[in-house]
């Protein structure tokens, strides 16, 4: 066998960026100065930006990323500086309808009005309970009703003196008739001088006194005088009307100069039409109501006399933006149903009645925020009952109306429907991008109205201006929490934490909440070794700590490992076996750890037997990479004869599922060792995918994966040969801990990047993988040539075999046929 050699293998300043010293201006974060602006989102402002300025219909925000991106501390920070530059909007009050009491009157006043309507009405209102009383009680308006009651009263005795004349003339008297409580007045005969009941004339005209003649002519002028009687009660009774309406009238004429006067101060602030037509509806209320001001002394509290009798002429001042500079913006943190959108409060009697008015009408954050901004977050906005389809049917009619809170324990005697109110809200919501696709998908109306997307970017590009903004976000953390200034190297390892996190040598993470917390607890660690400043170290410290209190069941897999639970070699050579490197992720924590993979072939058809799939463990991806590497040996060794192979491929002690296809040529190198019974090196481990032309891939948790199958190999003591095979492209994805970069400076571990199946091949066998001849054959004495002849010998085996049972078969059939006759 023809041996490989020139394996490409990573130099340790490939393995990691260093920030250089002299990429940091300051000694300290002490002397720069703190960030003001919002850093590595310029695409995002630039949307957002659009977003807010486009005033049409629809134009709402939905913003996307990252926990951590700076999401909402960036849509504060924007929201403060344009909200100066916006108007005001109008207060919004709710009055009392006069005509329909269950429909209060929406008012839109210009900012600050609204508070002087109410003020207004207090006053007026506490001047009339004043003033009304005292001059009803005054001698000049008490002189004026004596002189109209006198008048009313001398027409009436006028009127009845008539009538009594008439009666007397007629032989007649009126008397009062007790009728219980009360008495009416009637009519009886006058007889010898003296008032006589008709019964007792009966008997005088049994006595012959008097003639029936006589009797009957009474009767009949009792009937006559009883109905002119009727007539002159109706009479008097109109009088009393006529008395009450002249007293009244006269209450109304004493009383309007009052009324007109304290309402004329307010027709002079607030000259709108709609404040002057409510403003003559209380006006004329109050004229047809001045006996409010006699059933409630000026000096008693209105709390003891149960309702507010002058709840007609008060005033609900739903939103008040006389104190607001600029657009409202409002972030609401808790978006209940009551809380975005206001309810309709309700007071409960003994017997539980509810009882509401206009004035128990409240406002939520959605009217708080009209005329300005509203953000919200998406996930709370879709859990709480009711407020999506809400909050969507209210953008898209620009209309809304506060609604009655169901309850199903209370019996209410009222019901409100105030006035719609028109509403000019920019909603912006935070969420993610599973959020946004299913909303986008499912929901028809929310790419109607959420016309616009905000993408917040995980990573930036790192230069030298990022650079700088890294460390003027330090010092900003290290003002606000008051904690001790970074130096020139604390600031580098914090910066290349942020490559880290960013993935890539050339991007620069923007989860900042990653970043702060490690300059919080690096200050921490400084201040427990009495430092006055944040060193590399401490911030290394803080890293190392923080992956400590979370790293629990990664530091259980390492112990199995090393107890030998979990089989790993790391040294020597095995056929058909071969180390993979699986990626574990407890959301806190993303580990990496080695785990074995064989494979096992044989002569058949069944092809690649994915043993993880069979069993139900298996992803969808890693499905997918298993077809894909049947593909590629299909097309590299069966192209001129049959692939008469059954291979299965399993992740040996792996009991829980697996996804990805990070491990398909590991699973190639498995089965093409045991395809060709050549041993593979177990000091290596391989990551990495394939396409079916045999090119490797790039994968995910490259660094993690390098550093787990080292604590492998440091555990058990390093032999100067073990390694990592890596696919080429992850290259740049490298920023290893800096003692996997030592060992590699030491020579006693090794990252090889690849770029095809053949080189890692070469790697792990030590023979050369062997070029295709144009006779379709491999070079001989080399890999590709023996998994080829391999392939020719099992393609023979399953001929053969196929041929056998053909004849057996058909030897057997010949076999039962009965001899002819004859």
């Amino acid at each position: 066998m023809k041996p490989a050699s020139n394996f490409l293998e990573l130099k340790p300043e490939q393995l990691f960026w260093r920030c250089p010293p002299e990429a940091i201006a300051y000694d300290t974060t002490a002397d720069c100065p703190a960030c003001e602006d919002i850093i590595g989102q310029d695409r995002a402002l630039e949307s957002l930006k659009t977003g807010l300025e486009i005033k049409s219909r629809g134009y709402n925000i939905f913003i996307t990323g990252m926990v951590g991106t700076g999401r909402t501390t960036t849509i504060k920070q924007f929201l403060e500086k344009i909200r100066a530059a916006g108007d005001i909007p109008d207060d919004l009050l709710y009055v009392n309808n006069f005509s329909k009491p269950d429909e209060p009157v929406l008012l839109s006043l210009p900012a600050g009005r609204g508070r002087v309507l109410s003020e207004g009405l207090e006053k007026l209102i506490a001047m009339l309970r004043t003033n009304i009383p005292e001059l009803l009680k005054s001698q000049y308006f008490q002189e004026k009703k004596q002189a109209i009651m006198e008048a009313q009263q001398r027409r009436q005795r006028e009127i009845m003196q008539k009538f009594d004349d008439l009666v007397a003339a007629e032989g007649f008297t009126v008397i009062q008739v007790p009728m219980g409580i009360f008495t009416r007045p009637d009519l009886i005969p006058v007889v010898e001088g003296q008032p006589t009941p008709f019964n007792k004339l009966e008997t005088l005209v049994r006595e012959e006194k008097m003639t029936r003649q006589q009797l009957d002519e009474l009767r009949k002028k009792y009937e006559q005088l009883t109905e002119q009687l009727e007539k002159l009660i109706t009479g008097l009774k109109e009088i009393d009307e006529e008395t009450q309406n002249l007293l009244k009238n006269l209450e109304v004429e004493a009383c309007t100069p009052l009324i007109k006067g304290g309402l004329n101060d307010l027709r002079e602030k607030l000259p709108l039409p709609a404040v002057q037509q409510y403003l003559d509806e209380i006006e004329k209320n109050l004229t047809l109501d001045l006996d409010l001001f006699r059933s409630v002394p000026k000096e008693e509290p209105e709390k003891e006399v149960g309702l507010d009798p002058f709840l007609a002429y008060r005033v609900n001042l739903l939103v008040d933006n006389s104190e607001t500079r600029g657009a409202p913006v409002v972030m609401e943190i808790s978006p209940s149903f009551p809380n975005l959108f206001g309810t309709i409060e309700y007071s409960y009697s003994r017997f539980g009645v509810a009882q509401t008015d206009f004035t128990k009408i409240k406002a939520g954050s959605f009217l708080k925020a009209n005329g300005g901004y509203l953000v919200l977050n998406a996930l709370d906005v879709l859990t709480e009952p009711g407020v999506w389809p809400t909050l969507l049917r209210t953008l898209r009619y620009q209309t809304f109306e506060i609604q009655n809170p169901i309850s199903i324990f209370a019996v209410s005697t009222a019901r409100l429907k105030p006035e719609p109110i028109k509403c000019r809200v920019k909603v912006i919501i935070i969420g993610d991008d599973y959020l946004y696709n299913l909303l986008y998908f499912y929901d028809e109306d929310f790419k109607k109205i959420f016309k616009v997307k905000v993408e917040f970017d995980a990573e930036m590009e790192k230069n030298q201006r990022t650079i700088n903004d890294y460390v003027r976000f330090i010092k900003k953390i290290c003002d606000e929490d008051g904690l001790r200034p970074v130096d020139r190297e604390g600031i580098a390892a914090i910066v290349e934490f942020g490559v880290r996190q960013a993935g890539r040598q050339k991007k620069l993470s923007t989860r900042f909440h990653l970043i702060a917390d490690v300059i919080r607890e690096a200050d921490y660690w400084a201040k427990r070794q009495g430092k006055e400043t944040i060193s590399r170290a401490d911030v290394r410290k803080a890293i190392e700590e923080k992956i400590e209190r979370v790293n629990l069941i990664e530091r259980k897999i390492q112990e199995l490992i090393e107890e030998g639970t979990i089989l790993i070699d790391i040294e020597g050579q095995a056929v058909g076996q071969v180390n993979g490197l699986a990626v574990y992720d407890t959301g806190e924590l993303t580990f990496g750890k080695p785990t074995r993979i064989t494979a096992r072939t044989s002569t058949g058809k069944a092809g690649i037997i994915n043993i993880e799939r069979e069993a139900d463990l298996s992803g969808r991806t890693h499905n997918k990479g298993v077809l894909i590497l049947s593909g590629y040996l299909r097309g590299k060794y069966a192209r001129n004869k049959p692939f008469a192979l059954s291979a299965s491929i399993a992740f040996e002690q792996s009991y829980s599922g697996i996804d990805g296809d990070s491990a398909s040529a590991a699973e190639v190198y498995a089965i093409l060792s045991s395809l060709s019974e050549l041993p593979l090196r177990q000091d290596l481990a391989v990551t990495g995918s394939i396409n079916q032309k045999g090119e490797i891939q790039p994968i995910g948790g490259i660094n993690e994966k390098i550093e787990g199958f080292y604590q492998v190999c440091k555990a058990r003591g390093l032999t100067g040969t073990q390694g990592v095979i890596i696919p080429h492209q992850n290259v740049s994805n490298l920023m290893l801990k800096e003692e996997v970069v030592q060992a590699v400076a030491a020579g006693k571990f090794h990252v090889y990047p690849i770029r095809t199946v053949d080189e890692g091949l070469e790697i792990l066998t030590g023979l050369r993988a062997g070029e295709r001849l144009e006779d379709g054959s491999y070079e001989p004495e080399t890999v590709n040539s023996r998994c080829d002849s391999a392939l020719w010998t099992l393609g023979m085996v399953w001929k053969v075999f196929e041929d056998k049972s053909l004849w057996e078969e058909t030897e057997g059939e010949a076999g039962k046929k009965e001899p002819a006759e004859g």
